[in-house]
């Protein structure tokens, strides 16, 4: 190798550099998403996010809310189950936020509004949803999840739902929690490793 050539492995490097392109069919419709080394799930929907998304209840109007975006997959099908509303979509991760606005314009969904945002912190406490959800992490902690729960509680309208889909060791943690924060707790679907969990603001 001459002093000025390239390394033999930054060939490799350049091309993990590059997008990878997911597509998955999401409650009907099928989507295409770019997406980048260090977001959640970077090959494939993830199968905890598939669940969550079989399970939810969506009407059309609902205005619906993503917190932990990642590249997009829940916040772009609950656009498209919900046409006449807006969903909002949030990721303390600005690479995230960036790919979730580019997979909406390239789905073709112009109701997705993506924001850099800790949880609601970026939210105007007035703005209310119908439909809070996300994929929480095993590791996010009691603290922020219990955080979450309140500004989720905070930021629904009467009868609006919050879904989370969590690993099923986490269940009976989240049962409490919700049910402590909304006063109901509904177990919507359990399967080996997932569980979908539902509260509902009354």
């Amino acid at each position: 190798m001459t002093p000025d050539a390239p390394p033999p492995w930054l060939a490799e490097i350049e091309r993990y550099r590059e997008d990878q392109q997911v597509r998955a069919t999401l409650r009907g419709r099928e989507f295409t998403f770019a997406t980048t080394w260090g977001l959640f799930s970077p090959r494939e929907v993830d199968l905890g996010t598939a669940m969550l998304l079989d399970a939810m209840q969506v009407a059309e109007a609902d205005d619906c809310f993503d917190i932990g975006c990642g590249y997009g997959p829940i916040a772009l099908t609950l656009a498209h189950l919900a046409p006449r509303g807006e969903t909002w979509a949030v990721d303390r991760d600005f690479v995230a936020v960036e790919y979730t606005r580019r997979n909406a314009e390239a789905n073709g969904l112009s109701n997705v509004r993506a924001l850099p945002s800790n949880g609601f912190d970026a939210v105007p406490a007035d703005r209310l949803f119908d439909v809070v959800a996300t994929n929480l992490p095993a590791k996010v902690g009691n603290e922020l999840t219990a955080i979450l729960f309140a500004d989720a509680y905070l930021h629904l309208r009467p009868g609006g739902r919050l879904y989370l889909v969590t690993l099923s060791g986490m269940r009976k943690f989240i049962q409490r929690t919700l049910a402590s924060t909304f006063g109901n707790y509904e177990k919507v679907q359990q399967g080996r490793q997932h569980t979908v969990h539902l509260a509902v603001r009354t």
